[in-house]
């Protein structure tokens, strides 16, 4: 695999945040259909802390980095498209990562490692215990999915999370960053933020499923307790995927990119030029400029 920029994003309201080398820009289509865009420089904390960047640490950092810069692109979307009065502030944004980290844990650990003691009067065995909790944790997880994609507001979400992955593809292909080349390619993507979630589920059934079967509050705790190993796990497996065109590698994020078909929908122009300002509001300004003047050659061409 090359070792080019890998571009990174995800979907706001009506709009694209793109991740690209030291700056995020979040493209928002305004009510009045002019498209604003807000670039910030991006630093990390593994930057002035070297250890963060190792192996199984980093993904852990890199998720909570990716949850802070999500919510903010998400609150400066929901304003600049007229769903919100003004950005949320550092405190609500801390608050709001608490309160959804608690909504997860109460999802997706004590609901699921609750309702397996009702199996508990049948089966003895810690493992099938764990297992059964494991497979309820990822029903839960698929329905919640299912659930949400039904919301009309959530799918409209989802054409731009689709325009987001198709600019992606197309930049990767160095095609000319216009509609009608990036329409053509896919709405899934191996290094998906869906894959990722999907393989910490899996992880973590495979992992918990040898913890024994102590009482419910260890069972919580210890399931909390080792959830950021789960995460640092899924990271450097999504994080191989990404450069590995192995076809043992493909075969096993087949089912993160089935799933994406449920997280993503088919994008109209309008939201691919969204997306596309994005992606060129992040590319180095030497490379910007080139595929400028390419996409201006095919324009007059055509």
């Amino acid at each position: 695999m090359s070792d080019a920029v890998k571009y990174g994003g995800q979907a706001v309201i009506e709009g694209v945040m793109m991740r690209g080398p030291g700056v995020i820009a979040t493209a928002v289509r305004e009510p009045s259909g002019e498209i604003t865009v807000k670039k910030d420089p991006l630093f990390s904390i593994t930057e002035k802390y070297s250890i963060l960047k190792k192996p199984m640490i980093r993904g852990v950092v890199a998720l909570a980095e990716s949850l802070v810069y999500g919510l903010k692109a998400l609150s400066f979307s929901a304003q600049t498209a007229g769903e919100e009065g003004e950005e949320l502030s550092n405190k609500e944004i801390a608050m709001t990562m608490l309160f959804s980290i608690a909504l997860a844990i109460g999802l997706f650990v004590v609901i699921p490692t609750y309702a397996a003691k009702f199996i508990h009067s049948t089966v003895t065995d810690a493992t099938m215990l764990n297992l059964f909790e494991g497979i309820l944790r990822l029903v839960i997880f698929l329905a919640y999915i299912i659930g949400i994609s039904m919301m009309k507001d959530i799918r409209r979400v989802f054409e731009y999370h689709g325009a987001e992955h198709k600019t992606i593809h197309a930049q990767e292909a160095g095609v000319p960053l216009i509609p009608e080349n990036v329409r053509p390619f896919s709405t899934l993507h191996p290094r998906c933020g869906t894959n990722f979630l999907l393989i910490v589920m899996v992880v973590s059934i495979i992992m918990f499923a040898f913890l024994g079967w102590p009482s419910l509050l260890e069972r919580i705790l210890s399931r909390v307790i080792l959830m950021p190993l789960v995460a640092g796990i899924a990271y450097e497996m999504i994080r191989y995927a990404g450069r590995s065109d192995s076809k043992w590698v493909a075969a096993a994020i087949a089912p993160g990119l089935w799933l994406q078909k449920l997280t993503t929908r088919e994008p109209d122009d309008s939201q691919l030029e969204v997306a596309i300002r994005a992606l060129q509001a992040v590319m180095p300004e030497e490379t910007e400029n080139e595929e400028n003047a390419v996409v201006e050659e095919t324009i007059e061409k055509n």
